[in-house]
């Protein structure tokens, strides 16, 4: 059981570190002279990377709502590990993991929420590629449901 607990713990570690680098790196699109976030784009001039902002043309409404998604994501993972540890203390068997597994559905709603918007609305006739950043969202969003799902599970297994 010890095992477990420290394989879903490492789990939900991946997760943080994956949803904080997807919403802080700027990498979500990119071509040779440019990358962008959901926060800022930065150009490439004279060897040199510059910030710019976001272009007026993006849909404000639409990216707030993948910047609000992926914050959110980040925080829900984060208190679903505090509340984890805090569970393994306070709460009798059966009931122990119900409270992170919620954690971690609201985690994975919100960073599926985030990447499905920015696939849809952004950047369908742009020349360019998806960047890191964007793959490591869509990686999280699989990590996060199977650390939800493996905590779903262990409550039932040790009820």
């Amino acid at each position: 059981m010890l095992v477990l607990l420290v394989a879903i713990f490492l789990l939900h570690i991946a997760c943080i570190c994956l949803l904080l680098a997807a919403t802080i790196h700027n990498a979500w699109w990119m071509t040779d002279t440019m990358s962008t976030d959901i926060w800022s784009r930065w150009t490439l001039v004279n060897g040199n990377w510059n910030y710019t902002e976001i272009p007026a043309h993006y849909p404000a409404d639409y990216l707030q709502a993948v910047q609000a998604s992926s914050v959110l994501a980040c925080i829900f993972c984060i208190l679903g590990l505090f509340v984890f540890v805090a569970q393994l203390y306070t709460l009798p068997k059966g009931k122990r993991f119900l409270f992170t597994g919620v954690f971690q559905l609201l985690a994975w709603l919100c960073i599926m929420i985030a990447a499905s918007i920015y696939t849809d609305i952004f950047h369908k006739q742009d020349s360019g590629w998806y960047g890191a950043s964007f793959i490591l969202a869509w990686i999280s969003v699989c990590l996060t449901f199977i650390s939800c799902i493996a905590y779903f599970v262990l409550r039932k297994k040790t009820a």
